[in-house]
């Protein structure tokens, strides 16, 4: 009986990593891959931007638990260029104060994992998305907008805590690099 549950346990996990397998992209290829192969792996998108030239950018976010958004960038002609995590600090860096709701969408993707708050006392509302700091601790990225004009006041960061210490996490490098 013992060796049952383990081989259901064991089994349990093979059928786990397998249906992961294309969480990020993996199996995809740059200058190969086209669209309809991007869906096929990752699925639909939670957002899609096409550019004047025909390019598009699609959004994965991995929420709600999860830390990892990956954008897909596609050519005019809709091969793959590139999939990369854009929960960072490099990519946190790009948010500037002024920037629209729409600007800073495009950069980071829907929030999902996080919350969206309005504090009425500041007239600002608050987006928040999950990640997976360089310490690889769980923690938080805030980008706050006056409510008013619905551009960036400032952005913050902060640790989440399980108990008295930081909450353990572990993210995903970007598994497609750029062709």
């Amino acid at each position: 009986m013992k060796t049952f549950f383990r081989a259901l346990v064991l089994g349990g996990v093979a059928v786990i990593m397998a249906s992961c397998a294309s969480y990020g992209g993996r199996g995809l290829e740059p200058g190969v891959s086209r669209l309809s192969d991007v869906i096929r792996a990752m699925g639909q998108p939670a957002m899609r931007w096409k550019d004047p030239d025909g390019a598009q950018q699609l959004a994965y976010p991995r929420g709600p638990m999860g830390y990892d958004t990956y954008m897909v960038y596609l050519g005019p002609g809709g091969t793959l260029k590139r999939i990369a995590n854009v929960m960072n600090e490099e990519t946190f860096a790009r948010i500037q104060p002024g920037m629209s709701k729409d600007q800073v969408l495009r950069i980071l993707g829907p929030v999902t994992g996080g919350r969206i708050n309005y504090f009425k006392a500041l007239n600002e509302l608050a987006w928040e998305w999950r990640y997976c700091n360089g310490r690889h601790s769980a923690a938080r990225f805030d980008v706050l907008f006056d409510a008013r004009s619905g551009t960036v006041r400032s952005t913050m960061r902060r640790v989440e805590q399980c108990g008295k210490s930081p909450c353990w996490c572990s993210s995903s490098p970007s598994p497609v690099p750029p062709a």
